[in-house]
């Protein structure tokens, strides 16, 4: 190839380089309006009593975001606490249909997606501030929805919160439900270690059982552990849900594509995620065994767990709600789902939801556990 048209090729190249980048990012544009979409009805009306919205409140001293769902404002307030990013985007993909019996709050907490603050050093987010926040939230929904009380929901990472709130304020909730359920997460780490070493053993992945060789979880999660972790575990279907098994496909795609973010919202959201694994919060959860922190709940307690779940594992939520103490509790088994029960099976969350939690009863548990 002489010189003249090794030139041409390059020019070509960087064109099309270029091109593509600008179509990127013009679709970027469009698919980052940054407003929710109203509820409609057949006639292609907003619905009368509905609400969509995004909104910004001040939470002790910090401007904190949310999105409020609701085809009929009137109905129980849900108050949903998200593990280590906002999943908001997710409800995109995986319709939950809650917003259908509930008022459904997807509070963006401190620290993370439309709540954070460059100013803010993720050092200062603890346990006791997320707590307090929580109850603010909470009290700031009670008063414009005209509620005694509402539900509080956490999921993963956001039920760590999520029990301490309960137990905190038990006069503010009428019911808990933890979805993946955290209890002794160090524990749950090194079963998860051990099952991914044992299933890339068997079908034969050599780099992958390298990587997890030279990764142990023994006193904590090193940074070697948690950079192949979220990879490692999508790819055996033990991740976010049972099928998705890539994070970039799965998650960074979709909250790309999610409308109701602006595009710098969406920057945010994801140098928020690449920071929290330095906040102290996760390592206090990372080192607190809950079954021995908090063994009492004094309001009804439902716990979700799917069978594939090992980003928390499982078995061990089970064995914490045998142990806990509460006036009612009941454990839901999500046969088709791994990390993410309202996600993978909604349809039976929304049946619970309706059946089991609204009525303070545990007649679709797995067993209809005795009280302790």
């Amino acid at each position: 190839m002489n010189k003249s048209a090794f030139k041409r090729m390059l020019t070509i190249l960087l064109t099309t380089f270029v091109v593509a980048i600008v179509i990127l990012g013009m679709l970027l544009v469009i698919y980052s309006p940054g407003q929710p979409e109203p509820y409609l009805d057949k006639s292609g009306n907003p619905i009368v009593g509905s609400i969509s919205e995004k909104t910004f409140i001040t939470i002790n001293d910090i401007k904190q975001g949310m999105f409020i769902k609701s085809k009929d404002e009137t109905n129980p307030v849900l108050l949903f606490l998200h593990g280590g990013m906002p999943e908001y985007f997710l409800s995109k993909k995986y319709p939950t249909a809650l917003e259908d019996h509930f008022t459904v709050v997807w509070w963006e907490q401190r620290g993370a997606g439309l709540s954070y603050h460059s100013n803010m050093p993720p050092t200062t987010i603890t346990l006791e501030q997320m707590v307090a926040d929580a109850v603010e939230v909470t009290n700031y929904l009670r008063k414009r929805f005209k509620k005694n009380k509402v539900y509080l929901m956490g999921h993963s990472g956001g039920s760590f919160i999520g029990i301490h709130t309960v137990v905190k304020a038990p006069e503010l909730y009428y019911a808990y439900i933890g979805v993946s359920q955290m209890s002794n997460q160090l524990k749950s780490e090194q079963l998860a270690h051990t099952y991914m070493l044992s299933q890339y053993e068997l079908i034969g992945n050599e780099a992958m059982v390298q990587k997890l060789k030279n990764a142990p979880v023994i006193d904590g999660t090193p940074k070697e552990y948690l950079k192949l972790r979220d990879k490692a575990m999508h790819s055996l279907g033990i991740g976010t849900t049972h099928d998705m098994k890539s994070v970039f496909k799965g998650i960074f795609i979709q909250s790309l594509t999610c409308k109701e973010y602006t595009l710098k919202e969406k920057y945010i959201m994801w140098f928020a995620k690449s920071r929290a694994g330095v906040s102290s919060i996760w390592t206090e959860a990372i080192s607190t065994n809950l079954m021995v922190q908090v063994p009492i709940v004094d309001i009804p307690v439902y716990f979700f767990g799917g069978v594939y779940d090992y980003t928390v594992n499982y078995t061990l939520t089970k064995e914490y709600l045998d142990k806990l103490q509460s006036p009612v509790k009941g454990f839901y088994t999500f046969q088709k789902s791994a990390h993410s029960p309202i996600f993978e099976e909604p349809q039976k969350v929304i049946e619970i939801m309706l059946n089991d939690v609204l009525n303070g009863t545990t007649t679709l548990a797995d067993l209809n556990t005795e009280n302790k």
